[in-house]
């Protein structure tokens, strides 16, 4: 037997489901807001736009961590962390505007990061056991949350900024203090895993999950320095600020509608039919929005939401069924060990953008694309999760 698992008590039924998702919207919202604020962020801390990549950087740097959270939290069970995740994130991201030396800005956002990895993996876990036979359609409902709370934080933290200041962030946080006693009550409980023999399949696993890694990392690169620059580029137009976040709103809100279609499709047509519609889709809509302005930035930044997103829950089932024996494990690796690596990507391709115009770097973003389509067609063909279960 390749595991053994300890059943725990779990809170299963609709008030569960919801209890994580609304801890999701909340933990994504506060994780997330900051691309929204950017622009002002940078000029109130007379950092230059060369450099402000690494707010963002130092955000997403923790999510490099969730395979380890994912490990921990496969090995205790229970739902300490995805309580313990929200709350650290929440709490580090309302400081931010508060504190002014530079370290200490960094120092928030990265715990903001590390409480946001230690939220996912678990939460995952628990939201795959109360899913039904549609696995897909189940998981792209539970990320509806995060998408939500991703696309309205960037929106609210820039109203707040504008209206009350930098300092006054900290309203963000109420929804969390007011809601963490219900959340702690109806939170369900992920099950506790313990491998019997041989641990992880390492030599099993390493081909499929390079390539799922290779594959999710390139997509979340193109996704965090579109949604860095969105707002840089409006702001550098003369647009205002809620403008400029609202371009991040309009991309992760309409994503919503890539994440469910990405689900259904995948249940309906498999998931290799998901990766490679949405790769494509997504060069595509790339290389349009260097040529967008004014009204029609907005559709083309929603099209290209749709196709982000849409393979985000096929990626992170992959990732729980190749680590099969650790599906929190799997889902860090496929989320977080991916974001991690695609953060690394978007200091470098902001200080391209600042150096050699916000064009270039849209190009190396189609060109990164490009390059995920033989990881794209290696994932098809081999094993990896790729095929939808017979129900």
């Amino acid at each position: 037997m390749a595991e053994a698992v300890q059943a725990v008590p779990t809170r299963t039924g609709r008030w569960g489901f919801w209890g994580l998702t609304w801890a999701h919207f909340l933990n994504d919202g506060m994780a997330n807001y900051l691309p929204g604020v950017l622009p002002v962020l940078a000029a109130v801390r007379h950092v230059p736009v060369a450099w402000a990549g690494s707010f963002m950087t130092a955000l997403l740097l923790g999510q490099g961590l969730q395979p380890l959270a994912g490990w921990w939290a496969d090995r205790v069970g229970g739902r300490r962390f995805v309580l313990a995740g929200v709350t650290l994130s929440t709490f580090s991201a309302a400081l931010v505007g508060w504190v002014r030396p530079l370290p200490v800005i960094w120092g928030l956002l990265l715990l903001t990061g590390i409480g946001n990895t230690l939220f996912h993996p678990q939460a995952m876990t628990a939201a795959r056991t109360l899913a039904g036979r549609r696995e897909g359609t189940s998981m792209s409902a539970f990320l509806v949350g995060g998408e939500v709370g991703r696309g309205i934080g960037p929106l609210a933290a820039t109203v707040v900024a504008v209206h009350w200041g930098l300092s006054r962030l900290w309203l963000l946080a109420l929804p969390l203090a007011v809601t963490w006693l219900p959340l702690w009550r109806v939170t369900p409980s992920a099950p506790r895993r313990r491998p019997a023999v041989g641990g992880i399949h390492w030599r099993q696993h390493l081909g499929p999950a390079a390539a799922l890694v290779g594959f999710a990392a390139l997509r979340s690169g193109a996704t965090y320095t579109v949604v860095t620059l969105a707002p840089l580029i409006w702001h550098h137009r003369g647009g205002t600020l809620v403008a400029g976040a609202g371009l991040v709103t309009t991309l992760i809100g309409i994503g919503i509608v890539g994440n469910l279609g990405g689900g259904v499709v995948s249940d309906r047509l498999g998931r290799g039919a998901v990766l490679l519609g949405s790769t494509v889709l997504t060069a595509v809509m790339l290389a349009l929005f260097t040529a967008a302005d004014h009204f029609w930035i907005w559709p083309t930044l929603a099209l290209l939401g749709i196709a982000l997103f849409a393979s985000s829950p096929v990626t992170l089932l992959m990732g729980q069924d190749i680590f099969a024996e650790n599906p929190a494990f799997g889902s860090g690796v496929a989320l977080g060990l991916a974001n991690g690596i695609g953060a690394l990507m978007v200091f470098p391709l902001t200080y391209v953008a600042a150096r050699m115009g916000y064009d270039t770097a849209i190009w190396v973003l189609v060109a990164m694309t490009v390059a995920s389509w033989p990881l794209v067609a290696w994932l098809v063909r081999h094993r990896g999760g790729v095929r939808p279960k017979p129900a």
